[in-house]
């Protein structure tokens, strides 16, 4: 089975700045991949190629097996994947109900389809009560499961989620947290960016990190528990260069 991700020294230049450097990653099928790194160090630039919203400025990808610089292959593989995005991308003026039936219009699901799975995820999202009510009247928890929502109905093979727990009340949390990993126990793949690392050691299988554009660690779970190391003592080791040392005030200081 080919890798859901697959890249090769992929880059990403706006201008001068260098945002992606010769990114070498692979994530597998069926796999929850944690993909971490502080602000601004390429995460979301990264999932913006994957997704097609951005052209890499060198080297290659593949997602789900396809080579994404074929226009003809692209469409194929976006119709097989779903995303939330670091902005939600919402459409304001639309009801839930609404906003998820257009989504899965556009792709292409049938309607006795899209009814069903409107029903279902707004019922588990607990969205079927707010059916009157518009997306810019929803609070951030709200959103965000509308997001979620919307990703889950084509039933994709890939899902990428920018940052879905920021923001997110605690019984939002279990909602995306259940709902994930039912996905990845159906045999999807799971990308996921988060700053909560507590989230992403109990619920990824793999994890990536990247600092300054580049890929400083790729490895599964399992070998960073036998290493006896958190996830957190990883990420503040790789990330280096004392970034992760406290600076103390000095009206602090006892």
């Amino acid at each position: 089975m080919s890798p859901a991700i697959e890249t090769t020294n992929l880059t990403r230049d706006f201008g001068k700045f260098r945002a992606v450097n010769q990114l070498n990653l692979r994530v597998e099928a069926g796999r929850f991949y944690g993909f971490l790194g502080p602000n601004g160090a390429g995460k979301s630039t990264t999932i913006k190629m994957f997704t097609g919203l951005l052209a890499p400025s060198g080297g290659s990808m593949r997602i789900l097996g396809e080579d994404l610089s074929d226009p003809r292959r692209a469409l194929e593989v976006k119709r097989r994947i779903g995303v939330v995005p670091e902005n939600l991308a919402l459409f304001d003026n639309l009801t839930a109900r609404e906003h998820l039936t257009f989504i899965g219009r556009m792709y292409l699901l049938p309607p006795a389809t899209i009814r069903a799975r409107c029903d279902e995820l707004l019922a588990m999202m607990d969205l079927a009560h707010e059916e009157k009510k518009l997306t810019l009247e929803f609070s951030h928890g709200m959103k965000k499961k509308l997001a979620l929502a919307a990703a889950l109905i084509p039933n994709p093979d890939l899902l990428f989620l920018d940052e879905p727990f920021e923001g997110v009340d605690a019984v939002a949390s279990r909602v995306l947290r259940d709902t994930l990993k039912q996905c990845v126990g159906r045999g999807a793949t799971v990308f996921l960016t988060s700053h909560v690392l507590e989230i992403v050691e109990k619920l990824c299988s793999d994890v990536g990190i990247i600092a300054r554009g580049e890929l400083v660690h790729q490895g599964t779970m399992e070998e960073l528990r036998r290493d006896g190391s958190s996830l957190e003592d990883k990420f503040l080791a790789v990330v280096g260069n004392g970034e992760a040392e406290a600076q103390k005030l000095s009206w602090l200081e006892a």
